[in-house]
Parts: C-alpha cells; sequence; structure tokens
C-alpha cells in the first residue's frame, strides 16, 4: 500500500506538464501581442514623440521581460519537477538549464518581477502628469514590497547555502 502511494505521489509531478505546455501557449500569446504593437509602432515611427517611443518601447520591453520570465519557469520548472531537459544538439543547449534550483529559481523569479514592475513604475512615471497622486504612490508601494520581499529571500536562501546550515558544511545530509 505505501509503496502504491508513494509510487502515485512521485508519478503526479507529470502533471505539471499541461501547465508547462500551457504557458507555452501564453508565450506564443505574449509574441502576437509584441509583433502587434510593433507593427503598429513601426508606421508613426517617424511622427512620434520622443516621449511616445520610450513609453512604446518600455511596453515591449515589458512584454519580453514578462515572456522570459515565462520561458524559465517553463525549462527549469520542468527540469527540476517532471524530467530532464536533453536536447539532442549540444549546441541548442542553454546554459543555465539544468543548474537552476527551486531555490535559485524563486530568486530569479523575484527578480524578474522586480524588473518587470521597474518597467510599470517607469512608464507611471513618464506619465506623471495624467496619474493621480494616490494611483503612484501605491505603485511605489507596491514595487518596494517586490523589492523587499525579493532581498528578504536572496537573504533567507544565503543564509540556508551558506551562513545559517552548518549541516550542509559539516558534510551532514
Amino acid at each position: 500500500m505505501e509503496n502504491a502511494i508513494e509510487k502515485l505521489l512521485y508519478y503526479s509531478r507529470w502533471l505539471l506538464v499541461p501547465m508547462y505546455v500551457g504557458l507555452a501557449g501564453l508565450l506564443m500569446i505574449l509574441t502576437i501581442t509584441f509583433l502587434v504593437e510593433l507593427t503598429q509602432l513601426v508606421p508613426l515611427a517617424l511622427s512620434l514623440s520622443e516621449k511616445d517611443v520610450i513609453l512604446a518601447t518600455l511596453s515591449l520591453i515589458d512584454l519580453t521581460l514578462v515572456g522570459s520570465l515565462v520561458v524559465m519557469v517553463i525549462i527549469s520548472g520542468y527540469e527540476n519537477f517532471v524530467s530532464r531537459i536533453e536536447i539532442a544538439e549540444k549546441d541548442d543547449n542553454l546554459a543555465w538549464v539544468g543548474k537552476l534550483d527551486a531555490g535559485t529559481l524563486k530568486l530569479k523569479v523575484a527578480s524578474s518581477i522586480v524588473a518587470i514592475s521597474s518597467v510599470h513604475l517607469l512608464k507611471a512615471f513618464m506619465n506623471v502628469d495624467e496619474i493621480e497622486n494616490g494611483k503612484l504612490f501605491w505603485l511605489v508601494v507596491i514595487h518596494m514590497t517586490f523589492v523587499l520581499s525579493a532581498l528578504f529571500m536572496a537573504a533567507i536562501e544565503r543564509y540556508m547555502i551558506g551562513g545559517g546550515d552548518n549541516s550542509k558544511k559539516a558534510g551532514g545530509a
């Protein structure tokens, strides 16, 4: 009975695969959105103000950062929780594949969220005249919450790996 339960739990990791495939579909939607925004921008390129060009650029950067985050979650999540990714052509292999553990992945995700939040905040500051002070205040508060969360996660991860967990230093399990 115990063996059957353990096998069921172990093989249940494959239930994550449809989620990763769904995220790949979301990546396609992000790519289409990016291309639509870019194609709408090109005909207007010569008539846009510097501010509008910067805002459009920030929107495209935002989509790219979100897409990169999705790729990182798909690949490292699959690697960590489902199965090892073995690419036939070694030239096509990404250097970080197989090197991100769950803790490092959390830090990368937190850093990406801070970067995405930074882009949103910068876009808000570019339109500071059109945004009410209360909304701007909350954007800054939310951004700082992301920053502090990422810093605390990094500190905890560093403590667990380096300073606080003596069992790893002493060769314990």
